[in-house]
């Protein structure tokens, strides 16, 4: 985690001052003497007190010092980014002179590991995506994907190692997505989310990818159309002897006992 502050009146750019540990917040007004009150706020939906009356406010206390009019920051976080004011009112003989500096203190953040979603297999010809995604990272870091440790181009055509496939990847969003998967994209694939700050990858995942099997499709469509016809004649023969006839206007007709379907049974096979 790296800290920047911006002094908007001294430089457009923001200044790099510490990693991680602590970040000075300077007040850089003019006019600065010991009979000077001095205010810090955090500015925001809210303002709150950093420093007020002599004292730091919530818990700068534990982990912030006063050096003169600046503030020295120990241990900052994600959550200290954000806007600062210090207000300095001095007398003078017209009254009250109050004189305002604001800094910027902004937080930047390497990427985690980042979430991978690779499928284990894939049928060729098949649409597949795949994705990547950090929640850590700040800025939002920008992603690459690898197969089989080598980096994949943004543009397949451009590179022999990817002319044999047809992807798109998005570097914000992390997905890459083949429109017509083949086996020659079977591989272990990983992705990389990288910002200015660091970079991090997530294991690699193995993505089989296989032709359909027509010739098994086939014997089970064959299968299921030889039972589909035995049923189908048996339907038929039980109909024309007269198994599935019933009386008209007979609504108390009553099933067949077990005797009389053990005597269908029988004139069925030896008809057969």
């Amino acid at each position: 985690m790296f800290v920047y502050v911006s002094y908007p009146f001294c430089s457009e750019k923001p200044v790099f001052l510490l990693l991680v540990l602590e970040v000075i917040l300077a007040c850089k007004t003019p006019k600065k003497t010991i009979s000077s009150r001095l205010e810090w706020k955090k500015l925001g939906r809210s303002v709150s007190f950093v420093y007020y009356q002599q004292a730091l406010q919530g818990d700068f206390k534990d982990r912030a010092e006063m050096i003169d009019f600046s503030i020295r920051i120990k241990n900052v976080t994600r959550s200290d980014a954000g806007k600062y004011r210090c207000e300095v009112s001095a007398p003078s003989e017209q009254g009250q002179n109050l004189e305002e500096d604001t800094v910027t203190l902004e937080v930047l953040v390497a990427p985690a590991v980042p979430s991978c979603e690779v499928p284990t297999s894939a049928l060729s010809g098949t649409v597949v995506e795949l994705r990547c995604q950090d929640k850590e990272g700040i800025p939002a870091p920008e992603y690459t994907w690898f197969k089989d440790g080598n980096r994949l181009l943004g543009n397949p055509k451009l590179g022999s190692q990817s002319s044999n496939s047809s992807y798109t990847m998005n570097t914000k969003s992390g997905t890459l997505q083949f429109n017509t998967v083949s086996k020659l994209d079977s591989g272990e694939y990983f992705c990389e989310a990288q910002n200015s700050v660091g970079y991090s990858r997530c294991p690699g995942k193995r993505m089989q990818v296989d032709d359909l099997n027509i010739s098994g499709i086939i014997a089970a469509v064959v299968v299921v159309a030889l039972v589909i016809s035995v049923c189908g004649l048996g339907v038929c023969y039980a109909q024309r002897k007269g198994y599935f006839s019933s009386k008209k206007g007979s609504s108390s007709s009553k099933a067949p006992t077990m005797s009389e379907n053990v005597s269908i049974l029988n004139v069925y096979l030896q008809d057969i």
